[in-house]
């Protein structure tokens, strides 16, 4: 995700995962159509498992954004359930264009 430019941290993409992070930096996910906030609140000592990290990050993200990320991913679901995989291949266009024709 870094080499994607998909993770800022303090508001700048970053490049490289080694990036040293400290308490009080946020960082932002891109997560399509929105970009998710996090602030460090604790750095654990060791690693944890991943049930233990709310306890060290807090969201920031607003409820507006959050709710436009559910209906995205609602809608992908039921896309996926009715079989729409995104895009028509090129075969599906011309059966599409015959239909239509």
């Amino acid at each position: 995700m870094c080499q994607s430019e998909q993770i800022k941290l303090n508001h700048s993409v970053i490049a490289k995962s080694s990036k040293i992070v400290q308490v009080n930096d946020t960082f932002e996910i891109k997560q399509l159509p929105i970009w998710r906030s996090f602030k460090i609140i604790d750095i654990p000592k060791s690693r944890v498992s991943a049930k233990l990290v709310p306890d060290f990050i807090i969201e920031l993200t607003n409820e507006t954004e959050l709710k436009k990320l559910e209906e995205v991913q609602r809608l992908n679901r039921e896309n996926k359930v009715l079989g729409i995989k995104g895009r028509p291949t090129k075969k599906n266009r011309r059966n599409l264009n015959k239909y239509l024709k």
